[in-house]
């Protein structure tokens, strides 16, 4: 009788996620996810800095409170050329999940560094999504997308599992000040005007266009952070079976509390607390709050 011989076949789907630092994940999760991340940059206090989702935020926030100010720059071509092309070289497709193109030009960018790669490499293939996301939102499809990839979805399957899902990813969030989305462009100065009304609190969410939208007012920050909470019950999917995300800047007490309320409110049972990354942080300013989960609609 011929002996039954077992060979080890790799399981893993051949290709690789790639995206931007916007998805405002830890350092240590990028590991976690074998995710490669291309950084923004920012100019801060004089220095270029990599833009990087960590207690820096804690020293950026204490510039913006004292009136100091950053400008951040998009993924150029090349530096997402240079994160694209070693997986292509080893013989691995790619998936680009980017920021989106309702708030910068790092998705353009990555468009034209793949349409110079696939010429290059004819024989791999290679996608770009708008995720028209951003920060933790950007970040939870991003999370999301790691995990069905390791579940051993193909990389068609997944391209079209994230064009169909990004449109689901919800962003609800409020900030103290709506100035600082003006000045950096992100709202009209008509829309900044609610920042400057006694006690009111502007609620946001990021729209299909992946524009940052106004779609509320509350009255104190109690009452804008129960706004947050209550967009759950409206528009979330079974909340009970869900990951959910939240992003601060440097309001971690009232973040935990948010998380608390979810899980009573709702049942969620993980809910993953970060600061908000300098980039986004930058341009949305101090006590900015944003929960992410998946629902009917945005």
């Amino acid at each position: 009788v011929s002996p039954i011989i077992f060979r080890s076949v790799n399981l893993m789907p051949n290709y690789n996620i790639v995206t931007d630092s916007c998805c405002d994940l830890r350092p240590e999760t990028h590991e976690q996810l074998n995710l490669t991340v291309v950084p923004l940059s920012m100019e801060f206090r004089g220095q270029v800095r990599e833009d990087k989702s960590d207690d820096s935020m804690k020293e950026v926030c204490a510039a913006l409170r004292a009136g100091e100010s950053a400008q951040t720059a998009a993924v150029n071509p090349d530096r997402w050329l240079n994160a694209m092309e070693p997986h292509l070289a080893e013989g691995r497709d790619v998936l680009v999940m980017a920021f989106s193109s309702g708030l910068s030009t790092t998705y353009q960018s990555a468009v034209i560094a793949a349409e110079e790669l696939r010429e290059k490499y004819p024989e791999r293939t290679i996608y770009v999504v708008d995720t028209l996301c951003a920060s933790r939102g950007e970040g939870l499809l991003v999370w999301y997308a790691c995990k069905k990839r390791d579940e051993g979805m193909t990389l068609d399957e997944l391209h079209k599992w994230v064009e169909d899902t990004k449109l689901h990813l919800c962003h609800w969030f409020t900030v103290d000040d709506l100035n600082f989305l003006k000045r950096g462009g992100r709202v009209s100065a008509a829309t900044a005007l609610v920042g400057t009304m006694l006690s009111i609190k502007p609620v946001m969410h990021t729209d299909n266009e992946g524009r940052l939208t106004l779609v509320g007012k509350a009255r104190g920050r109690k009452a804008s952070l129960k706004a947050l909470l209550d967009a759950i019950e409206r528009l979330a999917i079974e909340p009970e079976k869900q990951t959910m995300f939240i992003c601060h800047a440097d309001c971690e007490v009232e973040a935990r509390a948010v998380a608390e309320e979810m899980k009573a409110r709702y049942g969620v049972k993980e809910v993953y607390i970060n600061y908000i990354g300098p980039v986004i942080g930058s341009h949305t300013g101090p006590n900015t709050m944003g929960i992410f989960f998946v629902g009917t609609k945005r």
